[in-house]
């Protein structure tokens, strides 16, 4: 499935939510304990960002069609320049890049096009806010539409790279993710060894694990970061939609 999303908006989302976590950051504490991210700190947190950022920008900057090794920190910086410097390297290079521009992805099931890495970035900082104003009891809401596109980012690129990767495929099943404020709604068929399928789900189509809810609340409780309790059904398929723990 596809949002209807583009390059120049996931750069827009980046800008807006990268201001916000730099205000947040700023104001703050950094030896402050992350609610969301147990054992990290506020500095924790930072230099992550800023990493993440340099090395998926990396790809953008470069158009690398092979895996590249994460950067080191550097160690004559303090965090919060090496979080800027990465943050205004950032704002040049992802509307500098199209998202045709062919460029190594993270996921199986991703087109090795830079869009893959606008959509991964714009996420990546939305989540990272939301943590830091988690943390500092003050947090906005996420819009319905960029929650929306969160869900489809998790269900149709990132749960391919989890069982890539992490953890051996042995889910077997449909899971049905429905939210009640957006048009958009997945049916994700999961067979042992294969990447999951995932299309639109049809009105009233069930599967053997289910989860509801508004938007913002789905897209968050994928990412391990907030409870629901509309999720029913096999929790085996329930464990595999979180991809969020440890990240």
């Amino acid at each position: 499935m596809q949002t209807g999303w583009t390059a120049q908006r996931w750069t827009e989302v980046f800008a807006e939510q990268a201001d916000m976590f730099r205000k947040a950051v700023g104001d703050a504490d950094l030896t402050t304990a992350v609610s969301t991210r147990i054992g990290w700190t506020l500095q924790d947190l930072v230099v992550h960002v800023a990493r993440f950022l340099e090395t998926a920008t990396g790809y953008l900057r470069t158009g690398s069609r092979v895996q590249m090794g994460p950067p080191p920190v550097p160690g004559t910086l303090s965090p919060l320049e090496y979080l800027d410097l990465q943050l205004t390297a950032a704002n040049e290079i992802m509307p500098a890049v199209p998202g045709n521009r062919p460029v190594w992805t993270f996921s199986p099931a991703a087109p090795d096009l830079a869009w893959v890495w606008h959509r991964r970035i714009a996420h990546e900082m939305t989540l990272r806010r939301f943590d830091v104003q988690a943390t500092l009891r003050q947090l906005v809401p996420t819009s319905p539409d960029l929650a929306a596109d969160g869900i489809d980012e998790v269900l149709t690129t990132i749960v391919a790279a989890k069982l890539d990767s992490d953890v051996p495929n042995t889910a077997s099943g449909v899971a049905v993710v429905r939210p009640s404020d957006v048009p958009e709604s997945w049916h994700v068929a999961f067979s042992p060894g294969e990447m999951p399928e995932v299309r639109a789900a049809a009105p009233g189509e069930e599967g053997t694990a289910s989860v509801s809810g508004e938007a913002e609340l789905l897209y968050y409780w994928l990412w391990n970061r907030m409870t629901i309790n509309t999720a029913s059904g096999d929790s085996q398929l329930l464990q595999v939609l979180q991809v969020g723990k440890g990240h």
